[in-house]
């Protein structure tokens, strides 16, 4: 190659490398990520934000985003060769110069679109050096990005006014509404604002923004981008904004799922108007909670498992009340609200039917003595009446039966944990709130009632799949539903509960020491979660479930259906699976019999899996079904007599579990039931020891302190009969102990009470008696 060509070619050459080179040591600074983030709820809507280091939060979109009109305006205003020029417009700069020149000020900028937004990445001054740095920074842009990039960079970054940045952040703040639904005359305002943005901003200088608005709409109109009868009608429209207003819905949520990695916009799956209605709800609840006393609400679709509502606190700048605590997800002790899980369980099983005869007496297991949070005991039960008063002792003898340790390893399995203590292991305890749960993991448990047995974990985000496990059969979630609902008896007249809410199942529980009051509830189409109480574990004393957390179950209930009624939604049928049939019972023995038949003492009506009646659960130690039957002979005469006696025959009796005696009519106890004794021929004497009973107060008794005296009344009682230790319960709840022949004293407050006791043979007495002042 000839020495001339070669010294062209390396002058050619050399402007080039030089302009590689200087790419390469001042490369373009493109935005990295800066931890601007912003949560959406599942229509786009922006529910909280994140900025940036410098306070900035922005939006991102993409042209394809955002409304055409937006775009029209931008480009006809700001670049009208944007698409055609190599990023500087030689002509608009001329003409700038010009019109600044003859007009002895600053009256136009020849900046191009690409110009601008390479302000925006590498901000410059305005003297020679800095408009070099700024043609500098295009040339790199249009060398190094598509023209839709660099749009894109100019709809995320343009300033619009305090610590806005891009068009869908000042969409949403400003007009409350998406960037994709701007109509002309918000178009043309958006456009415009850029320029000066807190001269322009139109929720402090409306008359201004206003003013720069109608410019660039008569420029439209000029160039003839839209048409003069459009631009006249958006020229008719005002600009007044209420005073802007920043994402601030569901925080709790927005820092659970603000992560390491996390995209700019972070996708949830929920509903922004129902999470402004219940937080503003929740906000109006605030005054009627105890003081330092915080609120949760979970509302999931039970159909998909989409949240819809996340509430984790009553307000998450309330210190006073722990707002920063997510009681959402915090471990907190469930109370009674696993009993369903149990009576569900037990229904599978064939421990029972929802009519099966429980025992709700006084109960000992070693060192644990569970008590009834309602007043006293009732005795004889049935399985749907237990579940749906939340008795205590009912729940603890079906757990019993059934086992800690089979239904935690169920609970578990379905992805309903329950957290013990280090090296504990499931006990009867554990049905009463001895262990630890989160509202999140029993919505997801109680999604079984709703979704045929199968439980689902709650879905935060449109991308979570679909995570569902058995815990129950289709039929006993039904059931457990049905007497959750309040529609336990299928015997009752279904009209009777027209008067009700729609087909709300929902259960209460409260935690020992009044720590935690909740209430969760299935709807026609969704699940309510609510949690109350102090997110430091303090006692609040008359806090419990019933009180508390169920008249907000409610109220979120209502509005729900409210909500579904005005957008047309019907609820999902509530079709009976196969497998539930219902059959007629009688107890004691709790099986299937004729209505003649004289041991049957009472006839129900219950729902029943596959036709199956299991007879009446007695306690774990006894065999199935043993112990209601007993065996005597009878003469002629009908009198009890031995089995030797001449003309004996034999007959068989039901009679009602032992522990029942106290709270049965005298009619139904076994000494009325069983023939008199014929003292000629008597049968056998049993071992048993003595009945059981209180002395120092009567039944029925009307007490009252003496005259003059304002002293609370103190009696000493005592119990004779029975066998071993006694133990003492007060309106059903455990007060003490005492040896055999030791007395009992207490003070007993102005009311009506019910006084029971118990011994190491399982004997129990009781009587009911009144205090006046």
């Amino acid at each position: 190659m000839p020495r001339l060509t070669r010294r062209w070619l390396l002058i050619l050459l050399l402007p080039l490398f030089l302009l590689w080179l200087a790419d390469r040591l001042f490369p373009l600074p493109l935005p990295e990520d800066d931890l601007a983030r912003v949560v959406l709820a599942e229509d786009g809507t922006p529910l909280w934000r994140f900025a940036d280091r410098d306070g900035v939060w922005r939006y991102p979109v993409t042209p394809d985003e955002v409304s055409p009109y937006y775009l029209e305006a931008l480009l006809t205003y700001e670049d009208r060769w944007f698409r055609q020029h190599p990023g500087i417009n030689p002509l608009a700069l001329g003409r700038a110069a010009w019109q600044n020149l003859t007009g002895g000020r600053v009256v136009s900028g020849g900046s191009t679109l690409s110009m601008q937004v390479a302000r925006l990445l590498d901000p410059h001054g305005r003297d020679l050096p800095g408009k070099l740095k700024q043609l500098w920074r295009t040339a790199q842009l249009e060398w190094h990005l598509s023209k839709d990039e660099i749009l894109t960079l100019y709809l995320n970054r343009a300033p619009f006014g305090g610590t806005l940045q891009g068009v869908a952040a000042a969409s949403w703040s400003y007009l409350g509404k998406p960037p994709s639904q701007l109509t002309r005359a918000d178009a043309a305002l958006l456009a415009v604002l850029p320029q000066a943005p807190s001269r322009l901003r139109p929720d402090r200088h409306p008359e201004r923004a206003q003013a720069a608005r109608d410019k660039v709409l008569r420029r439209l109109g000029e160039f003839q981008v839209w048409p003069q009868a459009q631009v006249d009608e958006a020229l008719e429209e005002p600009v007044f904004l209420a005073p802007r207003r920043e994402p601030s819905l569901a925080p709790l949520l927005a820092r659970r799922l603000n992560r390491a990695g996390s995209p700019p916009l972070i996708r949830t799956t929920l509903d922004a108007g129902l999470q402004l209605r219940l937080e503003d709800l929740l906000l109006g609840w605030r005054a009627r909670l105890p003081e330092r006393t915080s609120a949760a609400i979970l509302v999931v679709e039970h159909e998909s498992m989409a949240v819809r509502a996340y509430l984790g606190s009553v307000d998450i700048s309330d210190t006073a009340r722990f707002g920063h605590v997510d009681m959402v997800r915090a471990l907190r002790s469930p109370g009674s609200t696993l009993k369903p899980f149990l009576y569900g369980m037990a229904l599978d099983a064939g421990l029972i039917h929802s009519e099966s005869l429980l025992q709700d007496v006084p109960r000992h297991y070693g060192d644990y003595r569970p008590g009834n949070f309602a007043a006293g005991f009732i005795g004889p039960v049935s399985a749907s009446e237990a579940l749906a008063t939340s008795l205590n002792l009912p729940a603890v003898q079906l757990l019993e039966a059934y086992g800690p340790k089979r239904f935690a390893g169920e609970l578990r399995s379905a992805g309903v944990p329950i957290r013990l203590p280090a090296l504990a292991e499931p006990n009867l305890a554990l049905i009463l709130g001895g262990g630890g749960s989160r509202l999140e993991s029993l919505v997801a448990g109680y999604s079984a009632f709703a979704r045929g047995g199968m439980a689902a974990k709650p879905r935060l985000q449109p991308s979570d799949e679909l995570r569902e496990r058995r815990l129950l059969s289709p039929g006993s979630a039904w059931i457990t539903r049905r007497i959750l609902s309040g529609q336990a008896r299928p015997d009752r007249d279904p009209r009777a509960y027209l008067a009700q809410r729609p087909t709300l199942a929902w259960k209460t529980g409260t935690s020992y020491g009044f720590r935690d009051a909740w209430a969760i509830g299935v709807g026609p189409r969704h699940l309510i979660g609510i949690w109350i109480g102090r997110p430091d574990g303090t006692p609040v004393p008359g806090q419990f479930g019933l009180a508390s957390a169920a008249p907000l179950l409610l109220q979120v209930h209502d509005l729900l259906v409210n909500r579904d009624s005005q957008r047309g939604i019907a609820a999902p049928p509530d079709l009976q699976p196969a497998e539930v049939g219902v059959a007629a019972i009688c107890w004691p023995l709790g099986q299937a019999m004729s209505k003649d038949d004289p041991n049957c003492r009472r006839l129900r009506f219950a729902w029943t899996l596959e036709g199956t009646t299991p007879p009446t659960l007695l306690a774990a130690d006894q065999p199935l079904g043993s112990g209601l039957r007993e065996r005597y002979w009878v003469n002629a005469e009908g009198h009890r007599v031995g089995p030797g006696c001449a003309g004996a025959e034999t007959r068989e009796l039901a009679l009602w579990p032992a522990p029942l005696e106290p709270w049965l009519p005298r009619r139904e106890r076994r000494a009325a039931r069983l023939p008199s004794v014929d003292p000629s021929c008597p049968p056998p004497r049993s071992n048993q020891v003595a009945p059981l009973s209180i002395v120092g107060v009567r039944n029925g008794d009307r007490l009252r302190r003496p005259q003059g005296s304002h002293e609370p009344l103190r009696l000493s009682l005592s119990a004779l009969g029975g066998s071993g230790r006694r133990w003492w319960f007060l309106d059903g709840r455990p007060l003490g102990d005492t040896a055999l022949d030791a007395p009992f004293n207490h003070v007993f407050d102005s009311g009506r009470h019910q006084l029971s006791v118990l011994d190491e043979g399982g004997q129990t007495a009781r009587l009911e008696f009144s205090v006046g002042p």
